[in-house]
């Protein structure tokens, strides 16, 4: 899978198929970019530019949504700025497919608008082995996105699937997926994410993984999450594709 920048005018192949209606517990089948929205959604990624998406570190993994809070005007300004040249460097649209590719290093990929209760649809595709990602929740890590063969994470439990809240705490629900749903290495995968409060319903290739658990403060384990924040899309040190990633707002 290459992962050459375009330098021509960006262009999109618009899809003959497109995504349908959304029904609980049966997200629509993994098809081409598409130009049709599923009712009641809006869309995230555009298929051509990184509009609507900043960058934010990933330096270790995270950075702390409570850390940026405390940023002055100008120094988020000036950190912004950085944050999204690095961004450009790492992040691109191939422009022929409407697909969002990471080659896996610099900031994580993060939108600009905070959500609170929310409902995401997103395909992703590992395009290598050992591929690993992640779908932050208001900037909280995370819905695991990795290789279940991979060789290199086997211990830290791999070989369970994809889909949960791996950075829960051991003996909290939601930290294994309840089902391995996975689509081999170079397939599309379809992840819908549902965040009510602080629970998390999470349905990957229309099989249930997680079911109404608790997403743990991953930087304070003591107190609540914050009722808002970024959906964000991490960088994981391989190349990593994303499209049709939508989004609708719940009432509390």
């Amino acid at each position: 899978m290459t992962t050459e920048r375009w330098t021509s005018p960006r262009r999109v192949v618009a899809a003959a198929l497109v995504i349908g209606g959304v029904v609980i517990g049966a997200p629509p089948v993994a098809q081409a970019q598409s130009d049709t929205l599923p009712a009641g959604f809006t869309r995230l990624f555009n298929g051509k530019d990184l509009s609507g998406w900043r960058g934010r570190p990933g330096k270790g993994g995270v950075f702390s949504p409570y850390v940026e809070a405390t940023f002055t005007d100008a120094e988020r300004k000036a950190k912004q700025a950085e944050w999204n040249a690095d961004r450009d460097a790492h992040w691109w649209v191939d422009p022929v497919r409407g697909e969002l590719v990471t080659d896996g290093k610099g900031v994580h990929l993060a939108t600009e608008k905070a959500y609170g209760n929310f409902e995401l649809l997103a395909e992703w595709k590992l395009t290598v082995p050992n591929g690993i990602t992640g779908i932050y929740l208001r900037s909280y890590p995370q819905v695991q996105l990795w290789d279940p063969a991979s060789a290199t994470n086997q211990q830290t439990g791999a070989f369970r699937g994809s889909g949960a809240l791996w950075n829960n705490n051991d003996d909290n629900p939601g930290k294994w997926p309840l089902v391995k749903a996975d689509k081999p290495i170079g397939e599309w995968n379809h992840v819908r994410v549902r965040m009510v409060g602080e629970r998390v319903w999470v349905w990957l290739n229309g099989q249930q993984t997680v079911d109404g658990q608790k997403l743990d403060n991953y930087f304070d384990r003591s107190q609540p999450l914050l009722p808002s924040g970024a959906i964000e899309l991490q960088t994981h040190g391989t190349e990593v594709r994303f499209r049709n990633i939508f989004v609708r707002e719940l009432d509390p």
